[in-house]
């Protein structure tokens, strides 16, 4: 072979080697990046154009592929779509996901490693690719309870099953139409998600999980497990309770609501000052526990960590030691930097009413193939021990103190023992508070624990909205439901 011949083959080998890695690299190492990146459009037929699986509540879809006569096949169409929104999120052609629909995609669109059989079976058999089916752990009665009671008012309703984590209802008001966004005109989409974005009142982000405001009272609940577990404390032990507190290093005092008096004496039990919601008498013992305590037992329910309930959830905070004094107080009353979304609220009566033992929400129970066979299924998982079972029992009894002789008797259930705690959230000096309750029930044998926050008094619209008033009948409403289901 002469000198021409074989520069000419060593660079024909060259090309072949080039197209050879080139290759490999886009159909191995580059794949990923392609199919997601925005600009392929085969990537937007081929997810659009799969029978993408159902959103299952009770036994029946809340969110389903049905058949549309376009280019793109399927089109999503949500059931109650405004009930079930916080939960299912939406499937879109021009905002993408959200909520279940994001977490759970790869089982959804039938993409998930766990599916590979049927895949397969669908190549080899030329079917149609078809997704999977999520049930979710929801109680169908409990959220159209929680739907209903919450009403026309700004808030959240969040319940759960102590024992195990389970999410048995979770509504946030306002909500949104996913219709709206799975429609496949991409202006009318777009015009929808440019309205739902720019809405003063935040319909996309769910109050339950994705947004934190001052707990109010229900995080005296904290504040007295801290007391609980130092070994300093009973339910019985007498603390101060004056008409007013003024904390060390400030000259500005923390008042009882409505200026009342807890106390003629001065003083009473820890229990007394849970069921009737004795602010000066927890700022006090807030300050006697100091900040490093009351900021460890809060992280010990939950606070200061995100969590997937699927999918993502805001982290609750407690403000980070060394804090002064005077914020310490408002610390242990729930206010000044102290917040929390309601999932977290609905966390802490779940582990009390769990012997102490708090347990990681979720709300996918089971995925189901094409075939109707299980190829994921949750298992309860314990976060750890927030409190101590005697911790717990104490607690347990004065919070029914609080639903049977103190600031919740709106919670009562009758022929059923409710233990709980309300929340009175102070925000602006112009606008009125928010209003919390959590508690659960039956509180000898817990089946549900709950969450009530009502945005600036809700239907009530004053500074004299309170929890007991305005959230504690809508927890009653929640909690019969689950118990009669």
């Amino acid at each position: 072979m002469n000198t021409t011949a074989r520069r000419l083959a060593s660079i024909v080998m060259v090309m072949f080697l080039a197209l050879l890695v080139s290759t490999t690299w886009i159909q191995f190492f580059a794949a990923d990046s392609l199919n997601s990146d925005p600009r392929n459009a085969r990537t937007l037929y081929e997810q659009f154009g799969t029978d993408r699986g159902p959103i299952v509540v009770g036994g029946e879809a809340v969110a389903d592929s049905v058949p549309v006569d376009d280019e793109w096949n399927y089109q999503r169409e949500y059931t109650q779509g405004r009930l079930y929104a916080p939960l299912t999120g939406y499937y879109s052609l021009v905002s993408g996901t959200s909520g279940i629909e994001r977490a759970e995609n790869d089982f959804l669109a039938g993409s998930a490693d766990a599916l590979w059989v049927d895949r397969l079976r669908n190549l080899l058999t030329g079917t149609d690719p078809q997704g999977s089916a999520v049930e979710l752990t929801v109680d169908p009665a409990a959220q159209q309870a929680a739907w209903d009671a919450l009403g026309d008012q700004r808030g959240a309703v969040v319940a759960l099953e102590p024992s195990t984590g389970r999410i048995l209802a979770l509504v946030s008001k306002p909500t949104f139409d996913p219709n709206d966004l799975a429609t496949h005109s991409t202006k009318d989409a777009n015009d929808a998600y440019l309205e739902l974005s720019n809405a003063e009142d935040k319909p996309l982000n769910s109050r339950a999980t994705a947004e934190i405001y001052p707990p109010g009272s229900t995080f005296k609940l904290v504040t007295a497990a801290a007391a609980l577990e130092s070994g300093e404390y009973t339910a019985d032990t007498v603390v101060d309770a004056p008409d007013t507190y003024t904390p060390p290093g400030t000259d500005r005092s923390i008042n009882n609501y409505g200026g009342t008096s807890c106390s003629s004496s001065g003083e009473q039990s820890l229990a007394d000052a849970l069921r009737i919601s004795c602010n000066t008498a927890f700022a006090e013992l807030g300050v006697t526990l100091g900040d490093e305590a009351l900021q460890e037992q809060a992280e010990a329910f939950g606070f200061g960590s995100g969590m997937t309930v699927p999918f993502g959830t805001a982290a609750s905070v407690f403000p980070a030691p060394p804090i002064d004094p005077a914020f310490v107080a408002q610390s242990a009353i729930g206010q000044w930097d102290v917040a929390a979304t309601p999932l977290q609220i609905a966390m802490v009566s779940a582990a009390i009413a769990n012997d102490g033992e708090v347990m990681e929400p979720y709300s996918v129970d089971r995925v189901r193939d094409q075939n109707l066979d299980v190829v994921s299924e949750t298992r309860s998982n314990s976060l750890g021990r927030a409190v101590s079972t005697d911790t717990a029992d104490q607690l347990t009894d004065m919070m029914v103190g609080v639903v049977e002789g103190g600031s919740g008797t709106a919670a009562q259930i009758s022929g059923v023992s409710v233990a709980g705690k309300t929340g009175t959230a102070q925000t602006t000096s112009d606008a009125p508070p928010h209003t919390w309750f959590t508690g659960f029930a039956p509180a000898d044998d817990p089946q549900v624990a709950v969450a009530v926050f009502v945005e600036n008094g809700g239907s009530i619209g004053t500074s004299e909205a309170t929890g007991g008033q305005v959230s504690a009948p809508i927890a009653r409403v929640v909690m019969e439901a689950v118990l009669n289901g």
